[in-house]
């Protein structure tokens, strides 16, 4: 919603289009428990924030003349959308185009990105955070730099050709593979895995391959990463909602389509010689989709792939990944030392995985004390149920042994 009428009015009245989604949406908790849901329920809420909007701009002095135009406006949108350009018709999709409209030339990619992931994909202040492991005034201070951007500008923002499509789509790819990680990972909600956010990802991803300048092979594979993960999701929680690790997954469950689907997905991302971290962390993905069993998760190969992953993206998720995958090819202590040695540790304050892996390489060799206070670390930086329903589990386990 916030998306189409943003395209309708710009993104210089960005934060119109959100007040009025607001409005629209405390309006139906209203109106919807006493007369019951509307036949459509979506052009019902479209209908009353696209109506909002326009009386709101009557009623500024500033802006009073434009509602004439904009009624026009929509009602010519409506009617048709034959005369739109070429570029339009190549992205059907208001969230997708608005996303390269948000990545104004004069803000960094850091910006543009926190700008989409606020705006287009309805993370809090705390999730974007949580994802781009800065603080929470950082995050406050982009998002004010690019509303000011665009409330100074006057005028409509949007992406008509495909002149700066190159230079907006690394933020795009961000802001997708961020929105597929939140997902996949929930860090600040109830629900640890969130499906929903998942497949809207992999559905942005398939529309940008639709582009004729978004079918290039980093497009391609970062469709194959989300196809193989998403493809495990129906292993990765219980009955209860609770997280089921990798190694207790039950492999039948997973879903075999969209795994044929990453590796078709994944031979199409190999035309040419680039090699980007999406290619990488798709092979690593299709590794773990296609071994038969936990068993035989051929680590040696992973860790290889982790080596080149974090030359090209050198960040402390990527390290701590990648010492994961030594402790598991070449045993704990060596992980344990891998962990130890990362660079930029203060980055992973209060991520609960990171204790997590030091503690269940000292539960694999044998020292559970050592094992029971780090998962104990681990427990206390829990960030939703299923977190701390899992670390609960790891720590009576050691707490037992000990």
């Amino acid at each position: 919603m916030v998306s189409y009428l943003s395209r309708l009015f710009g993104l210089s009245r960005l934060s119109l289009a959100e007040d009025v989604v607001q409005d629209a949406l405390c309006q139906a908790l209203q109106s919807w428990s006493v007369d019951g849901l509307p036949d459509n329920p979506s052009a019902w809420l479209m209908r009353v924030a696209r109506n909002r909007a326009i009386d709101l701009i009557r009623r500024d002095s500033h802006l009073g003349d434009l509602a004439p135009e904009l009624t026009l406006l929509l009602q010519q949108r409506e009617k048709s959308l034959e005369s739109q350009p070429d570029f339009e018709k190549a992205i059907q999709d208001d969230q997708l185009r608005l996303m390269f409209s948000c990545c104004h030339p004069e803000l960094s990619t850091e910006v543009q990105v926190t700008l989409i992931l606020k705006t287009l994909c309805g993370f809090s202040v705390a999730e974007i955070a949580s994802a781009l492991l800065v603080n929470h005034d950082s995050i406050e201070k982009r998002l004010a730099r690019a509303r000011k951007l665009f409330r100074e500008s006057g005028s409509l923002v949007e992406v008509a050709d495909a002149v700066g499509f190159t230079e907006r789509l690394e933020a795009v790819y961000q802001a997708i593979y961020l929105l597929f990680n939140e997902g996949y990972h929930g860090s600040q909600s109830e629900t640890t895995i969130r499906e929903d956010l998942c497949y809207e990802a992999l559905r942005l991803a398939l529309l940008l391959c639709e582009h004729p300048q978004g079918a290039r092979p980093r497009t391609f594979a970062l469709v194959a990463l989300f196809c193989f993960n998403a493809a495990r999701l129906p292993g990765r929680v219980d009955a209860e909602g609770f997280l089921i690790q990798l190694e207790s997954q039950d492999r039948s469950t997973w879903d075999q389509q969209l795994i044929t689907q990453g590796f078709v997905s994944l031979e199409k991302s190999a035309a040419g010689s680039e090699l980007s971290e999406y290619h990488l962390e798709a092979a690593i993905a299709c590794l773990h989709s296609s071994a038969e069993t936990y068993a035989n998760t051929d680590w040696s190969r992973i860790l290889e792939l982790y080596n080149l992953l974090y030359q090209l993206k050198p960040t402390p998720i990527v390290a701590l990944n990648r010492a994961i995958a030594v402790g598991y090819s070449r045993g704990p202590d060596e992980g344990l030392r891998e962990l130890e040695s990362i660079l930029d540790l203060s980055k992973l304050k209060d991520y609960p995985f990171y204790p997590a892996a030091r503690g269940e390489f000292h539960r694999l060799a044998g020292r559970f004390a050592e094992a029971r206070l780090c998962f104990q670390t681990a427990l206390d930086w829990a960030r939703n149920p299923a977190e701390t329903e899992l670390l609960s589990r790891k720590l009576a386990m050691c707490e037992s042994a000990c």
